[in-house]
């Protein structure tokens, strides 16, 4: 004959909670600090390394086809056509396109934000090359320089204000757009906002969102210094 014993239920020990977390006020800093090294910093390095390879990849893809447009200006109008198309896509609708193909994975993520920031960077990347005035093209020629050198030695620098700034409006929606993404993968700082809106815990939710918000201008601050020092005459230009 078999007794079956019941036995005590087993509650995990998550610890003492302090009285802001029980009353689950707006902001509690001292679980802030203490899940800070297991879910916000983890989260924050994701956040950084989806917005990075996105901005890296898109950037090669936008500026190769601007170098194609801007010497085939033929092409330039498909190209923008196509990007226009991309940038049009909701980004939830996307991601929900691609798990079909791609499933629910990093690379889902990567691909939907890299499509966000072609249009940016082609057309402000084609918009600075094409904005060289045309009796500086005219001189260049007259000295000798081949079409080649006058990419390089003109057109390009020239060209880094425009470039810079595609780079900052891209790199911010990269950052902000990277937080849908913890829909399709347990990745970057959407996925405690995401799960602090399921439970609801309030500081969870606006930690990773001031984090999100901080992130941004931490990036575009970066990529305005890296501006000044690729073409520090431009601002000297406009304080002119």
């Amino acid at each position: 004959m078999n007794i079956i014993i019941q036995a005590e239920p087993v509650i995990p020990d998550y610890g003492q909670a302090g009285e802001c977390v029980v009353n689950n006020g707006a902001f509690c800093a001292d679980w802030f600090v203490q899940q800070w090294p297991t879910i916000f910093w983890p989260a924050l390095l994701e956040h950084i390394g989806l917005t990075l390879i996105a901005i890296v990849i898109g950037f090669i893809l936008a500026f190769s086809a601007a170098l194609v447009a801007h010497r085939y200006s033929v092409v330039a109008a498909p190209l923008n056509g196509l990007t226009t198309v991309l940038y049009t896509i909701p980004p939830l609708a996307l991601f929900l396109l691609l798990v079909p193909f791609t499933g629910l994975t990093v690379l889902t993520a990567e691909i939907a934000l890299v499509a966000y920031t072609l249009l940016i960077l082609f057309s402000n990347t084609l918009t600075g090359l094409n904005g060289i005035p045309a009796d500086v093209r005219r001189a260049a020629v007259g000295m000798g320089l081949t079409r080649y050198q006058i990419l390089k030695r003109i057109e390009l620098p020239m060209a880094v204000p425009a470039i810079i700034g595609g780079l900052r409006i891209a790199s911010v929606l990269t950052v902000s757009t990277a937080t849908i993404a913890a829909f399709i993968v347990d990745a970057g700082l959407g996925s405690p906002i995401l799960k602090a809106i399921q439970s609801p815990f309030n500081t969870q939710f606006v930690a990773a969102g001031a984090l999100a918000v901080l992130l941004a201008f931490a990036v575009d601050g970066l990529l305005v210094l890296l501006g000044k020092g690729l073409a520090p005459w431009a601002s000297r230009r406009r304080i002119a």
